[in-house]
């Protein structure tokens, strides 16, 4: 696709609905975006909500954010908002801050015509550059899925819908704008979350979004690894994680996030297809009841297997000791993995860790126990082994019951625990050295 094409036009008049004729409420939308719709309303712009928050609060979901769509160009925005930072090369934006609450504002996109300054393409039709300003109209057509060309005026209350994204939401389709291979060549991304809001909505991704990604899959190799990780991330931290997982396999989209797990994913009843998603699983019931979850977690379990696989290799080909061969694994792993997904290295220092321990919780005895009790990362690594011991059971399955039971004993079973482990399983002592006398000098 040459970079001074644009794409065709699809998207019609709008659908205006009125404030009586749909169900979104101010008292449903965030205060700190309704400040800042105001006050471009009343500085003379005109102020949308737009995409994913206008869907949600049709399907009658509370929205994590609230993104806002303007005629004002990103300075100008800035020029209105102290609290204001402008973002992105790409995508210039204007982030407007409210505590940690930030405010996603962008002008209304445009066409790309001959101005490679402003706005550019690569020869796979990936959209590099996106500064090119437009109306309302052509902000529509710019969008990806129907269900997220939808506008709230805060002027009137009303809905503008380009793109019948409210026939979407009733027929329950995830439906592209255009056609379907030039969105994705323009934005490789929009594959990832075609099947994210497929699961988040509980909606299917219709025939025509869904035919073209197994072949188009590869552009995923194109995006900044930096972006793959915040993407990922929507991912597997949504809620949806087991039904995105089987998504992800069903359209080849494994392969280019992780290339060194996907031949491992041949086998739908593996045991590293069950581990994944006993994690996926796992992650989602914890998300759902607002707990804590680390992406740490996450791609420690992706990377398990591959990174066990890899062991063995050096070990038998390379005749490197299992603790030498375990290091060099995990540094070839997550070389590999992070020049396809850049983790940071806060998360990669964990990853390692819950790795580390799984090699160290079987050695228990004498003070051993109780280190590994008082590490930082024993409750990460302790949950990582239960879910191992609950697919692969045997030594794995008694040894994640010994240590659910020495965490509750009290000091005296623990003493027990310790003393029967030493009998049964005849801990190796240390081997005295035994020192020849010197000879007296003649």
């Amino acid at each position: 696709m040459s970079s001074s094409s644009a794409p065709a036009k699809t998207v019609l008049e709008p659908r205006i609905l009125s404030r009586s004729e749909h169900g979104i409420s101010r008292n449903d939308i965030s205060d700190n975006a309704l400040k800042v719709l105001y006050r471009l309303h009343n500085a003379g712009f005109n102020a949308y909500l737009v995409g994913g928050c206008v869907r949600d609060l049709l399907l009658g979901l509370k929205p994590k954010d609230f993104d806002v769509v303007t005629n004002a160009e990103p300075e100008q925005v800035k020029e209105l908002f102290r609290n204001c930072r402008l973002v992105g090369r790409r995508f210039r934006l204007a982030h407007v801050m409210f505590g940690r609450e930030v405010i996603e504002v962008a002008t209304f996109r445009g066409h790309h015509q001959s101005d490679q300054d402003l706005g550019k393409q690569s020869d796979h039709g990936q959209i590099l550059r996106d500064n090119v300003f437009g109306d309302i109209f052509e902000d529509a057509e710019r969008r990806d899925f129907t269900v997220n060309a939808m506008y709230y005026n805060i002027a009137d209350f009303s809905i503008s819908d380009f793109a019948n994204g409210i026939g979407a939401i009733e027929q329950r389709k995830i439906s592209l704008i255009g056609d379907p291979e030039t969105r994705y060549r323009e934005d490789p991304v929009r594959m990832l979350r075609a099947v994210r809001f497929a699961a988040k909505l509980n909606m299917q991704i219709d025939d025509a979004a869904a035919a073209p990604i197994k072949t188009l899959a590869p552009l995923l190799t194109n995006i900044p690894p930096a972006r793959l990780f915040e993407e990922v991330l929507k991912l597997f931290l949504s809620g949806n994680a087991l039904q995105i997982f089987r998504l992800l396999r069903q359209y080849h989209l494994v392969e280019p996030l992780f290339p060194i797990l996907a031949p491992l994913l041949n086998d739908s009843n593996s045991r590293e297809i069950s581990f994944i998603e006993q994690v996926m699983q796992n992650t989602d019931e914890r998300i759902n009841n607002e707990q804590r979850v680390t992406p740490a977690f996450i791609y420690a379990a992706l990377l398990w297997y591959p990174l066990e696989d890899r062991c063995q290799n050096l070990m038998v080909e390379g005749g490197f000791s299992q603790f030498d061969a375990f290091n060099l694994a995990m540094g070839d792993v997550l070389d590999r993995q992070t020049k396809r997904i850049m983790i940071p290295k806060r998360f990669t220092t964990v990853m390692r860790e819950i790795w580390q321990l799984q090699n160290r919780l079987p050695r228990r005895f004498g003070r051993r126990a109780f280190q590994l009790l008082d590490h930082p990362r024993f409750r990460a690594a302790y949950d990582f082994l239960l879910v191992r011991a609950e697919i692969e059971g045997g030594e794995l399955e008694i040894l994640a019951d010994w240590w659910t039971q020495f965490q509750s004993a009290s000091p005296e079973q623990r003493k027990t625990m310790l003393d029967k482990l030493r009998d049964t399983e005849k801990a190796p002592t240390r081997r005295k050295r035994r020192y020849k006398p010197k000879k007296a000098p003649k």
